[in-house]
């Protein structure tokens, strides 16, 4: 197993290498044993954070077959065999910058009834997550929204887009710029995932008493 080393330009070069077959070689060989080495470092924190047994999931796009992916990520789940249908903590990152956060996508069983939970919730939550984190509401694209600018009615914009929408998603962290020194520095970086997965645990905690969550 590897270990960290920090993050270097060159990774995020790697998402400017043109054709699908170089890129994910380049993937492969330089981004993805990082994400893997990271994620495993951190699922024994992640595992006593949540009191679930968190297993390691490295972004694969299997489905691809023309188009390069701009962004990778690995994932820590409550399952062996799969992350995407679970309430899930990703670290990955595009070309600009590294992302860490809590995650239920579109394809989880349990986005309504979390949304509900969310909107029950709101007050705890606003008051909870720092100003610097920011939202998402769509993993494909690199675009997020501050968590400073989220009024009680933009939240629940949100969390109705995330309950009446098929491909609606939610995630929750942080951003760091690829020239962010606390990326060169393996320590420093690690710190900096556990603090942002311990401010977000919260939400997943949310997500643990809802019916269809475990299937």
């Amino acid at each position: 197993m590897t270990t960290f080393k920090g993050f270097t330009q060159s990774d995020f070069d790697v998402f400017s290498i043109p054709g699908l077959e170089n890129r994910m070689e380049a993937l492969r060989g330089q981004i993805s044993p990082k994400l893997e080495a990271i994620t495993t470092e951190l699922a024994p924190d992640v595992t006593a954070l949540t009191g679930d047994e968190m297993f390691v999931h490295v972004a694969k796009h299997a489905r691809r077959k023309t188009n390069p992916p701009n962004d990778t990520w690995a994932a820590l789940a409550s399952n062996k065999r799969g992350y995407k249908k679970l309430p899930h903590f990703q670290v990955g990152l595009w070309e600009t910058h590294v992302f860490i956060w809590f995650a239920v996508i579109y394809e989880s069983p349990i986005k309504q009834d979390f949304a509900k939970k969310l909107e029950d919730k709101k007050g705890e939550v606003l008051s909870h997550i720092p100003d610097h984190y920011v939202w998402s509401i769509d993993h494909t694209k690199p675009d997020t929204i501050p968590h400073k600018e989220v009024d009680e009615e933009k939240f629940l914009s949100m969390t109705q887009r995330l309950q009446n929408v098929k491909k609606a998603e939610i995630l929750c962290g942080q951003m760091v710029d690829r020239e962010d020194e606390r990326l060169k520095d393996p320590e420093k970086f690690l710190q900096l995932c556990r603090e942002t997965f311990e401010t977000v645990s919260p939400l997943y905690q949310y997500t643990k008493n809802l019916e269809t969550v475990r299937q």
